[in-house]
């Protein structure tokens, strides 16, 4: 029979081992800022949360024309990773354009993720080169009218979501404060196509061997429901959860909803781990 002292260390060991390390990744243009709902959430349930800026984005000093290589430009989260020590394990969430970062990061240090979780993101298969669901988007999507500025530089195309891009296809049913947050914070960026085009897919035993979950978003207009359940049956996800009534910005704009996935996610696959292990 445990004494007092033994309870209370069995129970802080519990509390532990349900705390999260949640490290989030924003998407195309945007920056860290924009977890900021969903990380004050996650961590009022006592989790940790990190919410990244990529090189070029939110607060990080580079600018895209410094940014040669998609690595570089992913360098935050893989220096994040490979500092972890060794008996923490992080949980990649990625938003959009960020799922492809977490795909990287997951087939460097397969170790160091937990779980991760693809939020209305483009999400690779392990068959095709990395840009392959950036080019179908493209081709099916490519044509819309926009107000993105494109221009070129150092053999990448580089974009510039326009205000009207952000209020009708990303933010819709967010509020008008966030729509000029985001007007105001969002900085060029790049899909780095030209080079993912040309790169080896991601491995079976790296990205391939990480449980991942997805998040569709209903009222997306920025990567359409449709086309995020295509990616979904390409790259063979089994864990899928849907956000009624959440536009391309889900942390934006249904942000208790999206914890509650996350923390529902972190429970559910915590479960499956478990009942795997002989």
């Amino acid at each position: 029979m445990m004494n007092e002292n033994e309870s209370i260390m069995s129970e802080e060991k519990r509390t532990m081992e349900r705390r999260k390390h949640f490290v989030m990744v924003h998407g195309l243009c945007h920056g860290g800022w924009c977890w900021y709902k969903v990380k004050s959430e996650l961590e009022s349930k006592g989790h940790k949360v990190t919410a990244l800026d990529m090189a070029a984005c939110g607060i990080n000093t580079k600018q895209i024309h410094q940014i040669q290589t998609f690595s570089d430009y992913s360098e935050p989260l893989l220096e994040l990773l490979a500092s972890l020590p060794p008996d923490e394990k992080a949980v990649l969430v990625g938003h959009s354009f960020g799922g492809i970062s977490i795909a990287l990061a997951m087939d460097k240090f397969p170790h160091k993720v937990e779980f991760a979780v693809f939020v209305a993101a483009f999400i690779p298969d392990t068959l095709h080169n990395p840009s392959y669901v950036l080019q179908k988007h493209g081709e099916r999507y490519g044509n819309r009218e926009s107000d993105r500025e494109i221009s070129w530089c150092g053999g990448k195309t580089l974009l510039l979501l326009g205000p009207n891009t952000l209020s009708t296809m990303f933010y819709q049913l967010s509020s008008a404060e966030d729509l000029e947050l985001a007007k105001s914070l969002v900085r060029r960026g790049s899909l780095f196509v030209e080079e993912l085009s040309k790169a080896e897919s991601f491995s079976k035993e790296g990205y391939g061997s990480v449980e991942c979950a997805y998040v569709v978003c209903t009222d997306d207009l920025a990567i359409p429901v449709e086309f995020q359940q295509w990616m979904i049956q390409n790259a063979g996800v089994s864990q899928v959860r849907e956000i009624e009534g959440a536009d391309h910005m889900a942390m934006i704009s249904k942000p208790q909803e999206l914890s509650s996935c996350l923390l529902h996610l972190a429970e559910n696959l915590n479960s499956i781990n478990k009942n795997n292990i002989i």
